[in-house]
Protein backbone atom coordinates (compact mmCIF):
# COMPACT_ATOMS: atom_id res chain seq x y z
CA UNK A 1 0.00 0.00 0.00
CA UNK A 2 0.83 3.68 -0.55
CA UNK A 3 2.52 5.27 2.75
CA UNK A 4 -0.22 8.37 2.42
CA UNK A 5 -1.55 8.91 6.15
CA UNK A 6 -4.22 6.71 6.62
CA UNK A 7 -7.76 8.23 7.41
CA UNK A 8 -10.59 5.81 8.50
CA UNK A 9 -14.16 6.27 7.74
CA UNK A 10 -17.79 5.11 8.98
CA UNK A 11 -18.87 3.19 5.89
CA UNK A 12 -22.50 3.76 6.74
CA UNK A 13 -21.84 7.51 7.25
CA UNK A 14 -19.97 7.93 4.28
CA UNK A 15 -22.69 6.40 1.76
CA UNK A 16 -25.12 8.75 3.64
CA UNK A 17 -23.18 11.51 3.43
CA UNK A 18 -19.94 12.28 2.63
CA UNK A 19 -18.69 15.65 2.14
CA UNK A 20 -18.22 16.27 5.73
CA UNK A 21 -15.92 13.54 6.11
CA UNK A 22 -14.48 14.84 2.34
CA UNK A 23 -13.93 18.21 3.47
CA UNK A 24 -11.62 17.11 6.32
CA UNK A 25 -9.81 14.61 4.03
CA UNK A 26 -8.55 17.72 1.94
CA UNK A 27 -7.92 20.25 4.83
CA UNK A 28 -5.83 17.14 6.77
CA UNK A 29 -4.66 14.83 4.47
CA UNK A 30 -5.57 15.54 0.35
CA UNK A 31 -4.17 12.12 -0.30
CA UNK A 32 -4.89 9.75 2.04
CA UNK A 33 -5.38 5.51 2.57
CA UNK A 34 -8.77 4.44 3.64
CA UNK A 35 -8.71 1.02 4.79
CA UNK A 36 -12.21 0.57 5.09
CA UNK A 37 -11.95 0.49 0.78
CA UNK A 38 -8.81 -0.74 1.04
CA UNK A 39 -8.09 2.57 -1.23
CA UNK A 40 -5.81 5.64 -1.45
CA UNK A 41 -7.75 8.58 -2.33
CA UNK A 42 -7.15 11.90 -3.47
CA UNK A 43 -9.26 14.51 -2.65
CA UNK A 44 -8.47 17.80 -3.89
CA UNK A 45 -9.43 19.62 -7.27
CA UNK A 46 -6.13 20.00 -8.61
CA UNK A 47 -4.48 16.99 -7.35
CA UNK A 48 -6.95 14.89 -9.49
CA UNK A 49 -6.99 17.21 -12.58
CA UNK A 50 -3.28 16.54 -12.89
CA UNK A 51 -2.63 12.80 -11.24
CA UNK A 52 -5.66 11.58 -13.40
CA UNK A 53 -3.76 12.50 -16.97
CA UNK A 54 -0.54 10.17 -15.74
CA UNK A 55 -1.80 7.42 -17.37
CA UNK A 56 1.55 5.64 -17.34
CA UNK A 57 1.44 5.96 -13.26
CA UNK A 58 -2.60 5.54 -12.43
CA UNK A 59 -3.60 3.25 -15.15
CA UNK A 60 -7.23 2.57 -15.72
CA UNK A 61 -6.85 -0.94 -17.00
CA UNK A 62 -7.64 -2.96 -14.15
CA UNK A 63 -8.11 -6.77 -15.16
CA UNK A 64 -8.90 -7.23 -11.16
CA UNK A 65 -11.09 -4.73 -10.46
CA UNK A 66 -15.07 -5.04 -9.50
CA UNK A 67 -16.05 -2.76 -12.74
CA UNK A 68 -14.23 -5.18 -15.25
CA UNK A 69 -14.85 -8.43 -12.95
CA UNK A 70 -18.73 -7.28 -13.38
CA UNK A 71 -19.02 -5.24 -16.71
CA UNK A 72 -15.82 -7.05 -18.73
CA UNK A 73 -13.59 -5.66 -20.62
CA UNK A 74 -14.42 -2.05 -22.26
CA UNK A 75 -13.16 1.34 -22.70
CA UNK A 76 -13.41 2.98 -19.42
CA UNK A 77 -11.03 0.14 -17.89
CA UNK A 78 -8.39 0.81 -21.02
CA UNK A 79 -5.64 3.17 -21.81
CA UNK A 80 -3.72 4.61 -24.48
CA UNK A 81 -3.89 3.25 -27.92
CA UNK A 82 -6.44 0.73 -26.96
CA UNK A 83 -8.81 3.25 -25.32
CA UNK A 84 -8.94 5.78 -28.04
CA UNK A 85 -9.72 2.73 -30.52
CA UNK A 86 -12.76 2.18 -29.05
CA UNK A 87 -13.39 5.38 -28.34
CA UNK A 88 -13.82 6.27 -32.11
CA UNK A 89 -15.78 3.09 -32.59
CA UNK A 90 -18.16 4.85 -30.42
CA UNK A 91 -18.43 8.34 -32.10
CA UNK A 92 -20.63 7.93 -34.48
CA UNK A 93 -23.43 7.18 -31.97
CA UNK A 94 -22.29 9.83 -29.18
CA UNK A 95 -20.81 13.29 -31.45
CA UNK A 96 -22.49 15.93 -31.29
CA UNK A 97 -23.94 15.94 -34.95
CA UNK A 98 -25.42 12.53 -34.00
CA UNK A 99 -26.94 14.01 -30.49
CA UNK A 100 -28.39 16.80 -32.38
CA UNK A 101 -29.77 15.64 -35.75
CA UNK A 102 -30.76 12.08 -34.31
CA UNK A 103 -31.35 11.99 -30.48
CA UNK A 104 -32.78 15.61 -29.44
CA UNK A 105 -35.48 14.83 -30.96
CA UNK A 106 -35.84 11.22 -30.01
CA UNK A 107 -35.78 12.64 -26.25
CA UNK A 108 -38.19 15.49 -26.89
CA UNK A 109 -40.59 12.75 -27.52
CA UNK A 110 -39.67 10.57 -24.61
CA UNK A 111 -39.61 13.42 -22.42
CA UNK A 112 -43.20 14.80 -23.44
CA UNK A 113 -44.51 10.91 -23.56
CA UNK A 114 -44.25 10.97 -20.00
CA UNK A 115 -45.21 14.20 -18.97
CA UNK A 116 -48.45 13.34 -20.66
CA UNK A 117 -48.80 10.56 -18.26
CA UNK A 118 -48.25 12.22 -15.29
CA UNK A 119 -49.67 15.45 -15.89
CA UNK A 120 -53.20 14.59 -15.00
CA UNK A 121 -51.86 12.82 -11.61
CA UNK A 122 -51.27 16.18 -9.80
CA UNK A 123 -48.40 14.55 -7.68
CA UNK A 124 -45.44 11.74 -8.46
CA UNK A 125 -42.10 11.10 -7.66
CA UNK A 126 -39.89 12.44 -9.69
CA UNK A 127 -37.21 9.92 -8.98
CA UNK A 128 -39.42 6.86 -9.93
CA UNK A 129 -41.74 8.47 -11.84
CA UNK A 130 -40.24 10.57 -14.14
CA UNK A 131 -36.31 10.73 -14.06
CA UNK A 132 -36.12 7.00 -14.10
CA UNK A 133 -38.17 6.44 -17.06
CA UNK A 134 -37.03 9.18 -19.10
CA UNK A 135 -32.99 8.15 -18.62
CA UNK A 136 -34.10 4.73 -18.94
CA UNK A 137 -36.08 5.20 -22.55
CA UNK A 138 -33.37 7.76 -23.72
CA UNK A 139 -30.68 4.96 -22.89
CA UNK A 140 -32.49 1.87 -24.47
CA UNK A 141 -32.67 4.35 -28.04
CA UNK A 142 -28.97 5.34 -27.74
CA UNK A 143 -28.09 2.01 -27.23
CA UNK A 144 -30.85 0.23 -29.56
CA UNK A 145 -31.80 -1.94 -26.28
CA UNK A 146 -35.29 -1.46 -27.67
CA UNK A 147 -36.27 -5.06 -26.32
CA UNK A 148 -35.25 -3.85 -22.45
CA UNK A 149 -37.83 -2.28 -20.36
CA UNK A 150 -37.38 1.17 -18.57
CA UNK A 151 -37.68 -0.32 -15.12
CA UNK A 152 -35.43 -3.46 -16.16
CA UNK A 153 -32.75 -0.85 -17.29
CA UNK A 154 -32.94 1.26 -14.19
CA UNK A 155 -32.64 -2.22 -11.99
CA UNK A 156 -29.54 -3.58 -14.44
CA UNK A 157 -27.64 -0.35 -14.26
CA UNK A 158 -27.81 0.03 -10.11
CA UNK A 159 -27.21 -3.62 -9.86
CA UNK A 160 -24.19 -3.42 -11.80
CA UNK A 161 -23.21 -0.22 -10.42
CA UNK A 162 -23.53 -1.53 -6.80
CA UNK A 163 -21.44 -4.51 -7.53
CA UNK A 164 -18.88 -1.98 -9.21
CA UNK A 165 -18.56 -0.18 -6.12
CA UNK A 166 -18.75 -3.73 -3.82
CA UNK A 167 -15.48 -2.97 -1.36
CA UNK A 168 -17.37 -4.26 1.48
CA UNK A 169 -17.52 -7.59 -0.45
CA UNK A 170 -21.34 -8.56 0.09
CA UNK A 171 -21.82 -11.42 -1.91
CA UNK A 172 -25.52 -10.51 -2.46
CA UNK A 173 -24.72 -7.51 -4.14
CA UNK A 174 -21.86 -9.32 -6.30
CA UNK A 175 -24.79 -12.07 -7.89
CA UNK A 176 -27.37 -9.37 -8.39
CA UNK A 177 -24.60 -7.28 -10.59
CA UNK A 178 -23.42 -10.65 -12.45
CA UNK A 179 -27.31 -11.37 -13.42
CA UNK A 180 -27.62 -8.08 -14.49
CA UNK A 181 -24.98 -8.31 -16.64
CA UNK A 182 -25.83 -11.84 -18.24
CA UNK A 183 -29.36 -10.50 -19.12
CA UNK A 184 -27.75 -7.43 -21.35
CA UNK A 185 -25.67 -9.84 -22.93
CA UNK A 186 -28.72 -11.87 -23.55
CA UNK A 187 -30.46 -8.89 -24.94
CA UNK A 188 -27.41 -7.92 -26.56
CA UNK A 189 -28.07 -10.77 -28.69
CA UNK A 190 -31.48 -10.38 -29.42
CA UNK A 191 -31.12 -7.51 -31.31
CA UNK A 192 -28.01 -8.00 -33.51
CA UNK A 193 -29.67 -9.83 -36.27
CA UNK A 194 -32.07 -6.75 -36.39
CA UNK A 195 -29.20 -3.94 -36.36
CA UNK A 196 -26.68 -6.14 -38.54
CA UNK A 197 -30.24 -6.08 -41.13
CA UNK A 198 -31.07 -2.51 -41.04
CA UNK A 199 -27.62 -0.59 -39.13
CA UNK A 200 -28.48 2.28 -37.53
CA UNK A 201 -26.69 5.13 -35.17
CA UNK A 202 -27.29 2.69 -31.94
CA UNK A 203 -24.04 2.41 -29.75
CA UNK A 204 -24.88 -1.39 -30.48
CA UNK A 205 -24.85 -1.10 -34.03
CA UNK A 206 -22.10 1.34 -34.57
CA UNK A 207 -19.73 -1.22 -32.22
CA UNK A 208 -20.68 -4.14 -34.63
CA UNK A 209 -20.41 -2.26 -37.97
CA UNK A 210 -16.54 -1.02 -36.20
CA UNK A 211 -15.67 -4.51 -36.14
CA UNK A 212 -15.89 -5.19 -32.36
CA UNK A 213 -16.64 -8.79 -30.97
CA UNK A 214 -19.76 -10.03 -28.64
CA UNK A 215 -18.12 -9.55 -25.81
CA UNK A 216 -16.56 -6.00 -26.77
CA UNK A 217 -19.53 -4.77 -27.43
CA UNK A 218 -21.21 -5.95 -24.31
CA UNK A 219 -18.53 -4.61 -21.90
CA UNK A 220 -19.00 -1.37 -23.64
CA UNK A 221 -22.63 -1.30 -23.60
CA UNK A 222 -22.99 -2.68 -19.58
CA UNK A 223 -20.87 0.26 -18.56
CA UNK A 224 -22.38 3.11 -20.61
CA UNK A 225 -26.06 1.87 -18.84
CA UNK A 226 -24.20 1.70 -16.07
CA UNK A 227 -22.94 5.82 -15.89
CA UNK A 228 -25.41 6.30 -18.96
CA UNK A 229 -29.01 5.67 -17.00
CA UNK A 230 -27.84 6.20 -13.16
CA UNK A 231 -26.41 9.87 -14.15
CA UNK A 232 -28.89 11.49 -15.46
CA UNK A 233 -31.58 9.70 -13.53
CA UNK A 234 -30.12 11.11 -10.38
CA UNK A 235 -28.98 14.80 -12.58
CA UNK A 236 -32.82 15.43 -13.88
CA UNK A 237 -34.36 14.31 -10.48
CA UNK A 238 -31.73 16.47 -8.39
CA UNK A 239 -31.15 19.49 -10.56
CA UNK A 240 -35.25 19.68 -9.94
CA UNK A 241 -35.23 19.03 -6.32
CA UNK A 242 -32.36 21.85 -5.96
CA UNK A 243 -34.46 24.41 -8.40
CA UNK A 244 -37.54 23.55 -6.19
CA UNK A 245 -35.62 24.07 -2.90
CA UNK A 246 -34.55 27.05 -4.06
CA UNK A 247 -37.28 28.82 -5.76
CA UNK A 248 -34.93 32.65 -6.45
CA UNK A 249 -33.06 30.60 -8.44
CA UNK A 250 -35.77 28.70 -10.70
CA UNK A 251 -37.46 32.28 -11.05
CA UNK A 252 -34.00 33.78 -12.38
CA UNK A 253 -34.11 30.92 -15.16
CA UNK A 254 -37.85 32.14 -15.92
CA UNK A 255 -36.16 35.86 -16.33
CA UNK A 256 -33.71 35.16 -18.46
CA UNK A 257 -30.80 35.72 -16.14
CA UNK A 258 -30.04 31.97 -16.14
CA UNK A 259 -29.99 29.44 -17.90
CA UNK A 260 -30.91 25.35 -17.57
CA UNK A 261 -27.58 24.25 -18.21
CA UNK A 262 -26.20 26.52 -15.71
CA UNK A 263 -28.50 24.89 -13.09
CA UNK A 264 -27.64 21.27 -14.30
CA UNK A 265 -23.50 22.41 -14.10
CA UNK A 266 -23.83 23.90 -10.58
CA UNK A 267 -26.14 20.65 -9.30
CA UNK A 268 -23.51 18.19 -11.17
CA UNK A 269 -20.77 20.31 -9.31
CA UNK A 270 -22.70 20.41 -6.08
CA UNK A 271 -23.61 16.44 -6.25
CA UNK A 272 -21.44 14.98 -8.92
CA UNK A 273 -23.33 11.99 -9.57
CA UNK A 274 -20.34 10.01 -10.67
CA UNK A 275 -18.54 10.66 -7.52
CA UNK A 276 -15.35 8.80 -8.29
CA UNK A 277 -12.97 7.08 -11.15
CA UNK A 278 -11.19 4.17 -9.51
CA UNK A 279 -7.24 3.58 -10.73
CA UNK A 280 -4.32 0.92 -10.68
CA UNK A 281 -1.20 1.72 -9.88
CA UNK A 282 0.96 1.05 -12.94
CA UNK A 283 4.27 1.25 -11.52
CA UNK A 284 6.41 1.78 -8.32
CA UNK A 285 6.33 6.40 -8.21
CA UNK A 286 5.31 8.92 -6.33
CA UNK A 287 2.80 11.93 -6.59
CA UNK A 288 1.80 14.55 -4.06
CA UNK A 289 4.46 13.74 -1.94
CA UNK A 290 2.70 9.74 -1.48
CA UNK A 291 4.97 6.98 -2.97
CA UNK A 292 2.78 4.13 -4.52
CA UNK A 293 3.15 0.82 -5.08
CA UNK A 294 2.63 -1.38 -8.09
CA UNK A 295 -0.83 -2.57 -7.85
CA UNK A 296 -2.58 -1.06 -5.17
CA UNK A 297 -6.06 0.66 -5.90
CA UNK A 298 -6.41 4.59 -5.64
CA UNK A 299 -9.42 6.31 -6.06
CA UNK A 300 -10.11 9.67 -8.06
CA UNK A 301 -12.75 11.22 -5.77
CA UNK A 302 -14.32 13.69 -7.68
CA UNK A 303 -17.69 14.54 -6.30
CA UNK A 304 -14.64 15.75 -3.73
CA UNK A 305 -12.66 17.77 -6.29
CA UNK A 306 -16.08 19.74 -7.32
CA UNK A 307 -16.02 21.12 -3.83
CA UNK A 308 -12.93 22.03 -3.16
CA UNK A 309 -12.52 25.25 -1.22
CA UNK A 310 -9.66 26.35 -3.51
CA UNK A 311 -11.87 26.98 -6.34
CA UNK A 312 -15.16 27.39 -5.30
CA UNK A 313 -16.55 29.61 -2.33
CA UNK A 314 -18.66 28.95 0.43
CA UNK A 315 -18.77 24.84 -2.13
CA UNK A 316 -21.91 23.64 -0.11
CA UNK A 317 -24.49 26.52 -1.45
CA UNK A 318 -26.07 25.70 -4.67
CA UNK A 319 -26.17 29.20 -6.71
CA UNK A 320 -25.83 28.88 -10.58
CA UNK A 321 -24.39 31.90 -11.04
CA UNK A 322 -21.39 30.64 -9.93
CA UNK A 323 -18.02 29.38 -12.33
CA UNK A 324 -18.61 25.89 -12.54
CA UNK A 325 -15.41 25.49 -14.98
CA UNK A 326 -13.04 24.59 -12.49
CA UNK A 327 -15.46 21.36 -12.08
CA UNK A 328 -15.04 17.96 -12.90
CA UNK A 329 -17.98 15.86 -12.72
CA UNK A 330 -17.26 14.22 -15.70
CA UNK A 331 -13.73 13.58 -14.99
CA UNK A 332 -10.69 15.69 -16.65
CA UNK A 333 -8.56 13.16 -18.39
CA UNK A 334 -8.57 11.04 -21.68
CA UNK A 335 -11.48 9.34 -20.05
CA UNK A 336 -13.57 12.35 -19.75
CA UNK A 337 -17.56 11.06 -20.37
CA UNK A 338 -18.45 10.83 -23.91
CA UNK A 339 -21.79 10.83 -23.39
CA UNK A 340 -21.83 14.15 -22.15
CA UNK A 341 -23.19 16.07 -24.81
CA UNK A 342 -26.10 13.65 -24.77
CA UNK A 343 -26.54 14.16 -21.18
CA UNK A 344 -26.54 17.98 -21.50
CA UNK A 345 -29.31 17.41 -24.27
CA UNK A 346 -31.82 15.29 -22.90
CA UNK A 347 -31.23 16.99 -19.26
CA UNK A 348 -30.75 20.74 -19.47
CA UNK A 349 -32.64 20.91 -23.14
CA UNK A 350 -35.40 19.02 -22.65
CA UNK A 351 -36.30 17.20 -19.57
CA UNK A 352 -36.04 20.22 -17.28
CA UNK A 353 -37.13 22.71 -19.30
CA UNK A 354 -40.20 20.82 -20.53
CA UNK A 355 -41.13 19.61 -16.89
CA UNK A 356 -41.07 23.20 -15.14
CA UNK A 357 -43.29 24.45 -18.41
CA UNK A 358 -45.65 21.96 -18.60
CA UNK A 359 -46.03 21.33 -14.76
CA UNK A 360 -47.70 24.14 -13.03
CA UNK A 361 -47.15 25.12 -9.51
CA UNK A 362 -44.45 22.28 -9.19
CA UNK A 363 -43.90 22.31 -5.84
CA UNK A 364 -42.01 19.83 -3.28
CA UNK A 365 -44.25 17.45 -1.24
CA UNK A 366 -41.49 16.10 1.59
CA UNK A 367 -38.18 15.21 1.89
CA UNK A 368 -36.28 14.43 -0.49
CA UNK A 369 -33.30 11.62 0.94
CA UNK A 370 -29.97 11.28 -1.10
CA UNK A 371 -27.40 8.18 -0.65
CA UNK A 372 -23.70 7.09 -2.14
CA UNK A 373 -20.54 8.21 -2.52
CA UNK A 374 -19.09 6.57 -5.59
CA UNK A 375 -22.46 6.78 -7.16
CA UNK A 376 -24.96 9.66 -5.23
CA UNK A 377 -28.23 11.11 -6.22
CA UNK A 378 -32.00 11.10 -4.49
CA UNK A 379 -33.72 8.20 -3.63
CA UNK A 380 -36.89 10.12 -3.97
CA UNK A 381 -38.74 13.56 -4.99
CA UNK A 382 -42.28 13.71 -3.88
CA UNK A 383 -43.65 17.01 -6.03
CA UNK A 384 -47.40 18.16 -6.09
CA UNK A 385 -48.52 20.42 -9.03
CA UNK A 386 -51.97 21.94 -10.85
CA UNK A 387 -53.46 19.00 -12.58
Amino acid sequence: MSDAPVFSIDPAGFHADPYPTLARMRAQAPVCYVPELGATLFTRRDDVFVQEKRIEMFSSHQPAGLLTKVMGENLMRKDGDAHMAERRALFPALSPRTVRDVLAPQFRTIVQGHIDRLKPMGSCDLVSDFAMPVSADALRVMTGLTNMEAADMDAASQAMLDAAANYQNDPQIDAKGHAAAAQVLALIKDRLPELRAAPDRSIISVLDQAGLSLDAIAGNVRVIIGGGQNEPRDAIAGTAWALLTHPDQREMIDTGQATWTAAFNEYTRLIAPIGMSPRRVAQNGTACNVTFQQDELIFFMFGSACRDESHFTDPDRFDITRDTGPAIPFGAGPHFCAGAAASRSLIADHALPMLFDQLPGLTRAGDAPFQGWAFRGPTQVPVTWAP
